[in-house]
Protein backbone atom coordinates (compact mmCIF):
# COMPACT_ATOMS: atom_id res chain seq x y z
CA UNK A 1 0.00 0.00 0.00
CA UNK A 2 1.21 3.50 -0.90
CA UNK A 3 0.18 6.67 0.91
CA UNK A 4 1.19 10.26 0.18
CA UNK A 5 1.27 13.50 2.14
CA UNK A 6 1.05 16.53 -0.15
CA UNK A 7 1.15 20.25 0.62
CA UNK A 8 -0.60 22.85 -1.51
CA UNK A 9 -3.00 20.40 -3.14
CA UNK A 10 -5.75 22.89 -3.97
CA UNK A 11 -4.51 24.50 -7.19
CA UNK A 12 -1.86 24.52 -9.88
CA UNK A 13 0.79 21.83 -9.83
CA UNK A 14 -0.28 20.63 -6.37
CA UNK A 15 -3.85 19.94 -7.49
CA UNK A 16 -2.53 18.12 -10.56
CA UNK A 17 -0.18 16.01 -8.41
CA UNK A 18 -3.06 15.12 -6.09
CA UNK A 19 -5.23 14.09 -9.04
CA UNK A 20 -2.41 11.99 -10.52
CA UNK A 21 -1.78 10.17 -7.24
CA UNK A 22 -5.48 9.59 -6.53
CA UNK A 23 -6.00 8.35 -10.08
CA UNK A 24 -3.41 5.67 -9.39
CA UNK A 25 -5.23 4.54 -6.25
CA UNK A 26 -2.78 6.20 -3.85
CA UNK A 27 -4.34 7.64 -0.70
CA UNK A 28 -3.49 11.31 -0.21
CA UNK A 29 -3.41 13.55 2.85
CA UNK A 30 -3.62 17.11 1.54
CA UNK A 31 -2.43 20.01 3.69
CA UNK A 32 -3.45 23.50 2.63
CA UNK A 33 -5.32 26.59 3.81
CA UNK A 34 -8.53 25.31 2.25
CA UNK A 35 -10.02 22.08 0.96
CA UNK A 36 -9.99 20.98 -2.67
CA UNK A 37 -13.74 20.49 -2.99
CA UNK A 38 -13.61 19.12 -6.54
CA UNK A 39 -11.13 16.35 -5.74
CA UNK A 40 -12.81 15.72 -2.40
CA UNK A 41 -16.08 14.99 -4.21
CA UNK A 42 -14.40 12.72 -6.75
CA UNK A 43 -12.20 10.78 -4.31
CA UNK A 44 -14.05 10.78 -0.96
CA UNK A 45 -12.54 7.48 0.18
CA UNK A 46 -8.88 8.22 -0.60
CA UNK A 47 -8.43 11.97 -0.12
CA UNK A 48 -8.10 13.24 3.45
CA UNK A 49 -7.71 16.99 3.89
CA UNK A 50 -6.50 19.22 6.70
CA UNK A 51 -6.85 22.98 6.67
CA UNK A 52 -3.51 24.42 7.80
CA UNK A 53 -1.84 27.77 7.24
CA UNK A 54 1.66 26.58 6.44
CA UNK A 55 3.02 30.11 6.71
CA UNK A 56 2.31 29.85 10.45
CA UNK A 57 5.09 27.68 11.89
CA UNK A 58 3.49 27.61 15.34
CA UNK A 59 0.20 26.30 13.91
CA UNK A 60 2.04 23.65 11.91
CA UNK A 61 4.07 22.61 14.96
CA UNK A 62 0.89 22.16 17.01
CA UNK A 63 -0.63 19.94 14.32
CA UNK A 64 2.54 17.89 13.95
CA UNK A 65 2.62 17.32 17.72
CA UNK A 66 -0.69 15.47 17.42
CA UNK A 67 -1.38 11.91 16.17
CA UNK A 68 -2.94 12.71 12.77
CA UNK A 69 0.15 12.27 10.61
CA UNK A 70 1.17 8.92 12.11
CA UNK A 71 -2.44 7.72 11.99
CA UNK A 72 -2.68 8.49 8.27
CA UNK A 73 0.62 6.76 7.44
CA UNK A 74 -0.14 3.66 9.48
CA UNK A 75 -0.21 0.40 7.53
CA UNK A 76 1.52 1.67 4.38
CA UNK A 77 4.56 -0.07 2.95
CA UNK A 78 5.58 2.97 0.87
CA UNK A 79 5.01 6.51 2.13
CA UNK A 80 5.59 9.72 0.20
CA UNK A 81 5.99 13.32 1.31
CA UNK A 82 5.65 15.91 -1.44
CA UNK A 83 6.62 19.38 -0.25
CA UNK A 84 4.92 21.30 -3.04
CA UNK A 85 3.41 24.41 -1.39
CA UNK A 86 5.32 27.60 -2.05
CA UNK A 87 5.03 31.29 -2.82
CA UNK A 88 7.08 33.57 -5.05
CA UNK A 89 6.14 36.88 -3.42
CA UNK A 90 7.51 39.31 -2.44
CA UNK A 91 9.24 40.21 -5.70
CA UNK A 92 11.42 43.27 -6.02
CA UNK A 93 14.75 44.81 -5.05
CA UNK A 94 16.00 44.62 -1.50
CA UNK A 95 14.75 47.46 0.68
CA UNK A 96 11.40 47.72 -1.09
CA UNK A 97 9.88 44.45 0.08
CA UNK A 98 7.13 43.89 2.63
CA UNK A 99 8.94 42.59 5.72
CA UNK A 100 6.01 40.50 6.98
CA UNK A 101 5.63 38.93 3.53
CA UNK A 102 9.31 37.92 3.57
CA UNK A 103 8.71 36.10 6.85
CA UNK A 104 5.62 34.33 5.55
CA UNK A 105 7.40 33.25 2.37
CA UNK A 106 10.38 31.77 4.22
CA UNK A 107 8.05 30.01 6.65
CA UNK A 108 6.14 28.41 3.77
CA UNK A 109 9.04 27.78 1.39
CA UNK A 110 11.64 26.57 3.91
CA UNK A 111 10.41 26.05 7.48
CA UNK A 112 7.30 24.04 6.57
CA UNK A 113 9.10 21.53 4.31
CA UNK A 114 11.86 20.98 6.89
CA UNK A 115 9.39 20.59 9.75
CA UNK A 116 7.20 18.22 7.78
CA UNK A 117 10.19 16.16 6.64
CA UNK A 118 11.39 15.60 10.18
CA UNK A 119 7.92 14.75 11.45
CA UNK A 120 7.27 12.48 8.45
CA UNK A 121 10.39 10.40 9.12
CA UNK A 122 9.51 10.14 12.80
CA UNK A 123 5.92 9.11 12.07
CA UNK A 124 6.70 6.55 9.35
CA UNK A 125 9.28 4.34 10.99
CA UNK A 126 7.48 1.09 10.17
CA UNK A 127 7.33 1.79 6.43
CA UNK A 128 9.90 -0.07 4.36
CA UNK A 129 10.13 2.63 1.70
CA UNK A 130 10.01 6.32 2.62
CA UNK A 131 10.44 9.04 -0.01
CA UNK A 132 10.57 12.82 0.35
CA UNK A 133 10.48 15.16 -2.62
CA UNK A 134 10.95 18.90 -2.31
CA UNK A 135 9.46 20.69 -5.30
CA UNK A 136 12.38 22.94 -6.15
CA UNK A 137 13.13 25.23 -9.08
CA UNK A 138 15.85 26.35 -11.41
CA UNK A 139 15.70 29.53 -9.33
CA UNK A 140 17.45 27.63 -6.55
CA UNK A 141 20.40 26.97 -8.84
CA UNK A 142 20.59 30.26 -10.74
CA UNK A 143 19.81 33.69 -9.31
CA UNK A 144 17.28 36.19 -10.68
CA UNK A 145 17.20 39.89 -9.88
CA UNK A 146 14.25 40.81 -7.66
CA UNK A 147 13.67 37.20 -6.69
CA UNK A 148 16.04 36.94 -3.73
CA UNK A 149 13.65 35.35 -1.26
CA UNK A 150 12.34 32.70 -3.64
CA UNK A 151 15.83 31.84 -4.92
CA UNK A 152 17.11 31.56 -1.36
CA UNK A 153 14.21 29.34 -0.34
CA UNK A 154 14.66 26.89 -3.20
CA UNK A 155 18.43 26.81 -2.70
CA UNK A 156 17.78 25.94 0.94
CA UNK A 157 15.63 22.96 -0.09
CA UNK A 158 18.34 21.75 -2.45
CA UNK A 159 20.98 21.88 0.27
CA UNK A 160 18.63 20.30 2.82
CA UNK A 161 18.19 17.31 0.50
CA UNK A 162 21.96 17.01 0.07
CA UNK A 163 22.48 17.04 3.82
CA UNK A 164 19.71 14.54 4.58
CA UNK A 165 21.05 12.18 1.90
CA UNK A 166 24.38 12.15 3.74
CA UNK A 167 22.58 10.94 6.89
CA UNK A 168 21.89 7.64 5.07
CA UNK A 169 18.74 7.04 7.10
CA UNK A 170 17.58 3.46 6.54
CA UNK A 171 14.70 3.19 4.09
CA UNK A 172 14.67 6.90 3.28
CA UNK A 173 15.19 8.51 -0.12
CA UNK A 174 15.11 12.26 -0.69
CA UNK A 175 15.37 14.54 -3.71
CA UNK A 176 14.94 18.25 -4.31
CA UNK A 177 13.41 18.20 -7.76
CA UNK A 178 12.91 20.98 -10.31
CA UNK A 179 9.79 19.97 -12.29
CA UNK A 180 10.21 22.40 -15.19
CA UNK A 181 8.45 25.66 -16.02
CA UNK A 182 4.73 25.06 -15.53
CA UNK A 183 1.77 27.25 -16.44
CA UNK A 184 0.46 28.12 -12.97
CA UNK A 185 -0.73 31.17 -11.06
CA UNK A 186 2.87 31.80 -10.03
CA UNK A 187 3.83 32.33 -13.65
CA UNK A 188 0.92 34.73 -14.11
CA UNK A 189 2.00 36.65 -11.00
CA UNK A 190 5.52 37.01 -12.38
CA UNK A 191 4.25 38.29 -15.71
CA UNK A 192 2.20 40.88 -13.82
CA UNK A 193 5.31 42.31 -12.13
CA UNK A 194 6.89 45.52 -13.35
CA UNK A 195 10.35 45.39 -14.91
CA UNK A 196 11.62 47.32 -11.90
CA UNK A 197 10.40 44.53 -9.63
CA UNK A 198 11.51 41.68 -11.87
CA UNK A 199 13.98 42.65 -14.63
CA UNK A 200 13.90 39.13 -16.12
CA UNK A 201 10.15 39.27 -16.73
CA UNK A 202 10.55 39.24 -20.53
CA UNK A 203 11.99 35.72 -20.36
CA UNK A 204 8.76 34.48 -18.76
CA UNK A 205 6.60 36.56 -21.10
CA UNK A 206 8.38 34.86 -24.00
CA UNK A 207 7.88 31.37 -22.58
CA UNK A 208 4.13 32.03 -22.38
CA UNK A 209 3.96 33.53 -25.89
CA UNK A 210 5.89 30.62 -27.40
CA UNK A 211 3.83 27.94 -25.66
CA UNK A 212 6.89 26.70 -23.77
CA UNK A 213 5.13 26.30 -20.43
CA UNK A 214 4.09 22.79 -19.41
CA UNK A 215 0.49 22.14 -18.38
CA UNK A 216 0.15 21.26 -14.67
CA UNK A 217 -1.10 17.75 -15.53
CA UNK A 218 1.98 17.12 -17.67
CA UNK A 219 4.32 18.34 -14.93
CA UNK A 220 2.50 16.24 -12.34
CA UNK A 221 2.77 13.11 -14.47
CA UNK A 222 6.53 13.55 -14.87
CA UNK A 223 7.02 14.26 -11.18
CA UNK A 224 4.97 11.31 -9.93
CA UNK A 225 6.57 8.92 -12.43
CA UNK A 226 10.00 9.99 -11.22
CA UNK A 227 9.02 9.85 -7.54
CA UNK A 228 7.76 6.26 -7.88
CA UNK A 229 10.65 5.07 -10.06
CA UNK A 230 13.61 3.02 -8.89
CA UNK A 231 15.98 5.88 -9.75
CA UNK A 232 14.36 8.27 -7.29
CA UNK A 233 16.85 9.29 -4.61
CA UNK A 234 20.01 8.39 -6.54
CA UNK A 235 20.58 12.12 -6.85
CA UNK A 236 19.77 14.45 -3.97
CA UNK A 237 19.17 17.31 -6.40
CA UNK A 238 17.62 16.62 -9.81
CA UNK A 239 15.90 18.39 -12.68
CA UNK A 240 13.05 17.23 -14.93
CA UNK A 241 13.43 20.10 -17.37
CA UNK A 242 14.03 18.69 -20.84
Amino acid sequence: MVKAVLTGHTRGLGAAIAEELLGRGIAVLGLARRHNTELGARFPATLAQVELDLTDSAELARWLAGPALAHFLEGAETVLLINNAGMVKPVGPLGRLDIAQIGAAISLNVAAPLMLSSAFVGASGAAADRRIVHVSSGAGRGAYAGWGGYCAGKAALDHHARSVALDRTHGLRICSLAPGVIDTDMQANLRACSLEQFPDREKFDRLKREGALSAPAEGALRLVDYLLSDKFGREAVADLRG
